[in-house]
């Protein structure tokens, strides 16, 4: 019989932010161009304000779904949008995930009809899951994706 470590803190504080997660159903959505980026419940829709479940999702790592989107209005005036999945292989803290995504957004943006394209966006969900395109529709939807204003830049 294998032995343990009777306690182990780093993977009691690890299961604990993962449940804390998993209980919140619990998203990071950005939005270009505004630049607008927020925790949002996936299930209900409703923004979750930084604190404790911010410090979880950023202290530890995870197994991240990751949704990318482009969100454009065609000559009729009818939405669209061109979407990718992604599921990277292994665990990152979030603040490594900027690497994984950047490659595949900008290849999904460039891909888009940039005469048609309002806005763009990606979702990430910090555990293994899939998302289906309606319900994806419905995160931008709630954070208003198609609904913004440019963010000036500040030019010094």
């Amino acid at each position: 019989m294998s032995k343990r470590k009777a306690h182990n803190l780093q993977a009691r504080i690890a299961r604990s932010c993962r449940s804390l997660l998993a209980s919140n159903h619990v998203a990071v959505v950005n939005i270009d161009p505004s630049g607008r980026q927020g925790m949002i419940n996936y299930k209900s829709l409703k923004n979750i304000a930084p604190g404790k479940i911010g410090q979880a999702v950023c202290s530890i790592p995870h197994r991240w779904t990751i949704y990318m989107s482009a969100m454009c209005i065609d000559a009729r005036g009818d939405r669209y949008s061109k979407s990718v999945e992604l599921a990277p292989d292994g665990v990152y803290l979030s603040d490594h995930l900027e690497d994984v995504i950047e490659h595949c957004y900008k290849k999904l943006r460039d891909e888009a009809n940039q005469s048609q394209m309002v806005a763009s966006g990606w979702i990430a969900i910090p555990e293994a899951m899939s998302l289906d395109e309606a319900h994806a529709a419905r995160i931008f939807e709630a954070v208003g994706a198609w609904h913004q204003v440019k963010v000036a830049s500040c030019a010094a």
